[in-house]
């Protein structure tokens, strides 16, 4: 909105527009029904609610790139926030709404209590009234921590433990002997892990040199680095000697001795064997927090197996020998939870009634929201964004609290659309307990049940952040707004299919639920491979195509760096930029570098200077010296062009282009619009992406490689409806290329434009893995008899195509 409000037509609540229906037919209480049209302005700049307590008040958002936005949202409503990548839904819903909410209720905690909590600072906003208790029920995959699984994230394990440790024969004590995180239970071989460790030491040393010579290969023990010396200077051999003439007792202190003290000159350190200290630094940490150096050491030096104390059960030999009905604790965790759900409904016992109601309501929720084919005994960190999201999510589905507000990242990521209409049912439950739910989402199904759209943009980055809808979704097919315009939009099948140049071929996939499954994937189309969500198409996509040669992996896993990452550091393109700049003014190139030489000296090239305020919340502020430009005022002299670095890293990709005309950069910046993230910013906090954002982010770096094959996993999360045409376009371009592209995806738009269709089910977990279709979309449309075929179908039909 800027400094232009805009106009409000309230609707009179007796039209199509004013009055929605509860699924009994009672009608609901009338709210503000409210088109847009930016540019226009009315006396107050935001729609009139008849009484102010029933909507949160949202005036002067500026967070990000909002533009002083000004709205109501309907309390104990569901709202639904559409609008362009970019566009401004996450700023406004999260970075607004829900980050005040949050940080109110930490204040109302005392500033011992507040200083073991995250730092929030208070949103750039003018004010916000009535809001109430939010819960962000959000992507972010859950802790990759080995010891956190399905059953400890939603309290299922805890309330199995309960009953093993009541009706289990023979008694063995408390729930914490059935605890594999507890000393009591656990595995003492493993330690509750349920996995041992091997070390290759040939790939930790180079017997044939000395220590001096750099005979450790490990990473981090470079000769004159810290670690090193503790072993060269340690007095224990010689590091002259080459290893293979250690003399057994050197041997064993250089790779197993414990930790022990030592004196190293002057100073007093600690000396480990090299096995040691290597399998403390790197085995206790989650491979997924690792940087990809270290993952490649852990997976070149490690093995890791089966414990075959208690074959991966992760419990003592007590734990496993008490059975209830024949099953042990480890037996029931490893069910598919729509079996274990039918294990525990027969459980009648009256001493743990009321604890068996509470499971058997979680496990009956987790089958209803599409996770049956779960086990308990998941590892969290391997759930996908999606499943970690749905797994919170049951843990509020049975909660007594009303007039709390739910705030969702899309949570439809990683749903069939046969999967969708039963996220949609407990989006309306929790509405009709009388909650504000409040949803960030793209797909129309989610769109149509919504009582309350606020449609953003018109544009994503510095062109977004404003109003351009808000009222009901038949308001805004009428809109004439970007989002209005695409809701009946279909993509409609190829006239004709690409020919493929031969065949990938997979044989005999078992990972998961995979049944010893063969198929082929033809070389030089798009194929997507499809079906419900747990049905087994990312195990046999990336179970059996990453490690062959000329595949890219494009996923939406987290891009690992600091709050200093930024897309000109991810993609190499402030190599080149520095570069020009070093050129243009005859200095060095480490002067443009934020994290070098040119950075500022207050804020060390942060740009924000974070103060701790001890036993309160800490303070990120803008830096004084260089106001938030990240250098010193010396390189800001230095100009390309006109344009200062701190200038030319604030223009988002677009901008850069028209900037940059040829060149190596260009390149980079024309893969980086190719993949529609031309609204990025080019130093814009890598922490600050979405999934799909990741995911295309990496895609523009894939391509400068020389891959021949394309994994995509889901590329449509988080893309506007009118940015999925953009998608076809891109993969389009990539197998006219003479590349092959392979795409998991549910979305029916791309389903319709492939060339080739891998369907797998016909159901979940055990009742999935296996292909039920391959062939072309016409033919699975024409014949296919699977939940995909008749969901593409409908997709088809519904609103004509286009």
């Amino acid at each position: 909105m800027g400094s232009e409000h805009v106009s409000h037509l309230s609707g009179n609540g007796n039209g199509p527009e004013g009055g929605l229906l509860l699924a009994d037919d009672e009608p609901r209480d009338e709210r503000p029904t409210t088109e847009v049209t930016p540019g226009q302005r009315g006396e107050s700049g935001v729609p009139h609610a008849a009484d102010s307590h029933e909507v949160i008040e949202v005036r002067g958002a500026r967070e990000n790139n909002l533009a002083d936005v000004s709205l109501d949202i309907p309390k104990r409503r569901l709202t639904v926030f559409t609008g362009v990548s970019g566009s401004g839904k996450s700023s406004l819903v999260f970075g607004t709404i829900a980050a005040e909410s949050q940080r109110l209720i930490n204040e109302t905690y005392t500033a011992f209590i507040q200083s073991f909590m995250p730092s929030q600072g208070r949103p750039d906003v003018d004010a916000l009234h009535n809001l109430s208790a939010a819960i962000v029920v959000d992507q972010e995959r859950m802790g990759a921590n080995s010891r956190s699984t399905v059953g400890t994230a939603t309290d299922a394990h805890t309330m199995l433990r309960i009953i093993f440790s009541r009706l289990g024969t023979p008694y063995i004590g408390t729930s914490t002997a059935f605890s594999f995180n507890s000393a009591e239970g656990m595995c003492p071989t493993c330690e509750g892990i349920g996995r041992v460790s091997t070390i290759d030491v040939n790939a930790l040393v180079d017997t044939e040199r000395t220590l001096n010579d750099g005979a450790i290969t490990a990473p981090n023990f470079a000769v004159g680095s810290w670690y090193w010396q503790t072993m060269a200077q340690s007095g224990l051999f010689d590091p002259d000697v080459k290893l293979k003439d250690y003399t057994p007792q050197q041997w064993e202190d250089f790779l197993h001795k414990p930790a022990t003290k030592i004196k190293q000159g002057t100073f007093n350190t600690t000396y480990e064997g090299l096995l040691v200290k290597v399998q403390r630094l790197y085995l206790a940490k989650e491979r997924e927090s690792m940087q990809p150096h270290i993952r490649a050491f852990v997976d070149r030096a490690f093995t890791f197996t089966g414990c075959p104390a208690c074959g991966g059960a992760r419990l003592n030999a007590a734990a496993l020998g008490s059975t209830i009905d024949g099953r042990n604790i480890a037996e029931c965790s490893a069910m598919h939870i729509s079996d274990l759900a039918r294990f525990v409904a027969g459980i009648e016992d009256a001493s743990v009634r009321p604890v068996v109601s509470t499971l058997r309501d979680t496990l009956d929720s987790l089958v209803e929201i599409g996770l049956g084919y779960l086990s308990l005994d998941r590892e969290s960190g391997t759930l996908s964004g999606g499943e970690a999201q749905r797994v919170k999510m049951v843990r509020h589905l049975g909660s007594s609290l009303t007039d709390v507000t739910y705030v969702f990242d899309e949570p439809t990521v990683g749903l069939h659309p046969h999967d969708i209409a039963r996220m949609n049912d407990l989006l309306i439950r929790l509405r009709d307990k009388g909650n504000t739910v409040l949803v960030v989402e793209h797909k129309p199904e989610v769109i149509e049940i919504a009582d309350h759209v606020v449609d953003l943009g018109p544009g994503a980055g510095s062109a977004g952040g404003q109003i351009c809808y808000t009222g009901d979704v038949a308001g805004l097919r009428r809109s004439g707004t970007l989002t209005g315009r695409h809701l009946g939009h279909r993509a409609r099948l190829r006239d004709r299919v690409r020919q493929p140049h031969g065949q990938l071929r997979i044989t005999g996939a078992r990972l998961h639920n995979l049944r010893d499954v063969d198929v082929d994937i033809p070389l030089g189309v798009l194929t997507v491979v499809t079906g419900v969500a747990g049905s087994g198409k990312s195990s046999l996509i990336h179970g059996s195509l990453p490690r062959r040669d000329g595949v890219a992996v494009v996923d939406q896993s987290p891009i690992r760096g600091s709050r200093r990452s930024n897309p000109a550091t991810y993609t190499g393109l402030l190599d080149p930029i520095r570069t020009a700049f070093a050129k243009a003014n005859g200095v060095k190139a480490a002067l443009f570098s934020a994290n070098s030489e040119g950075a500022c000296p207050n804020c060390k090239g942060i740009g924000l200077v974070y103060t701790d305020l001890a036993m309160m919340a800490g303070v990120a502020t803008v830096c004084e010296q260089c106001e938030g430009k990240r250098f010193t005022p010396e390189v800001l002299t230095h100009k390309l062009r006109g344009k200062d670095i701190s200038e030319v890293l604030a223009m988002s990709v677009t901008e850069a282009r028209d900037f940059f005309g040829s060149g190596a950069a260009r390149a980079i910046l024309d893969r980086l619009a190719d993949t529609g993230l031309g609204y990025l910013g080019l130093g814009q906090p890598l922490t600050t992406l979405s999934g799909g954002e990741r995911q295309r982010l990496k895609l523009a770096i894939q391509m400068a490689e020389k891959a021949t094959t394309y994994v995509l996993d889901e590329p449509t999360t988080g893309l506007h409806l009118a940015d999925v045409d953009t998608l076809l376009a891109l993969l389009d371009r990539l197998v006219d290329d003479g590349n092959t592209v392979i795409v998991i995806e549910h979305h029916q738009a791309v389903m319709a434009h492939a060339d080739w269709v891998i369907d797998l089910g016909p159901g979940a977990g055990q009742d999935g893995g296996r292909v039920v279709f391959t062939g072309t979309p016409a033919d699975l449309v024409a014949t296919g008899d699977t939940l995909t075929a008749r969901h593409l179908r409908e997709y088809l039909r519904s609103g004509g195509v286009s």
